[in-house]
């Protein structure tokens, strides 16, 4: 089966407003802007986005904030995002920040079929309230839901047209997890090559989780903050 559509603006032409994204990378790194930048040329609204963290003012998912198309974050870091800050201190946007471990382990148990998962982390302090508490062993644990995304969108070093992915470095982030939990799972890559071309034993995303792919054109690869050792 070939999965591969011609452009970002074809692969994202389904998203509705209200949908549920994924959004993988880490930062900045492993983004799927030309998705992302494809959405806010299309203006979907109301959006709840699932991400490691909330991009930064002019890039990323920090673009979509900027033109109001995201209604809650679901996130366990945003300190890089002076007009997120904005809308949360306003009451503009709903934000679920939630331990590291745990976003990742809800993204893990939606790709495997499983509806929850129990943590200790959270226990004890704000992440805990509301929620039911068991114990495992003489120690608490909280039960915590598997995501739920209509989509999920991921950037890739290389693909093929059948949808396995390889990641390259720090971008084998979020994006593993999140490309086996949607619904539907998206997939912009650097470098697009037939099928049967990659080693089976690089693959980190089986095709069979991919139903979209396409080659971006350019990637910026932006840095959030870039530091600089001085020259001796």
């Amino acid at each position: 089966m070939n999965k591969v559509v011609a452009s970002a603006q074809e692969a994202i032409a389904d998203i509705h407003d209200g949908a549920v994204l994924m959004l993988g990378g880490f930062g900045l790194c492993g983004i799927p802007e030309h998705c992302i930048a494809a959405l806010v040329e299309k203006g979907t609204k109301n959006l709840t986005c699932i991400s490691n963290n909330a991009g930064v003012d002019d890039f990323g998912i920090g673009l979509m904030l900027q033109h109001r198309q995201v209604k809650k974050m679901i996130s366990s870091y945003v300190g890089e995002n002076a007009e997120f800050e904005r809308q949360l201190l306003s009451g503009e946007l709903e934000v679920e920040l939630i331990p590291q471990g745990t976003l990742a382990t809800r993204c893990m148990a939606a790709g495997y079929g499983m509806p929850a998962i129990f943590t200790p982390a959270g226990v004890g302090t704000e992440v805990a309230e509301g929620k039911e508490i068991r114990i495992f062993n003489g120690k608490e644990y909280l039960l915590e839901y598997a995501f739920d995304a209509d989509f999920a969108i991921v950037k890739a070093w290389k693909g093929d047209t059948m949808g396995n992915l390889i990641f390259k470095e720090t971008a084998r982030n979020f994006n593993p997890m999140m490309a086996m939990a949607g619904k539907i799972t998206i997939a912009e890559v650097e470098e697009l090559v037939p099928a049967g071309t990659l080693d089976p034993d690089h693959i980190h995303t089986p095709g069979i989780y991919v139903h979209r792919i396409f080659q971006g054109n350019h990637f910026e690869k932006r840095i959030e903050q870039r530091t600089l050792r001085p020259r001796s």
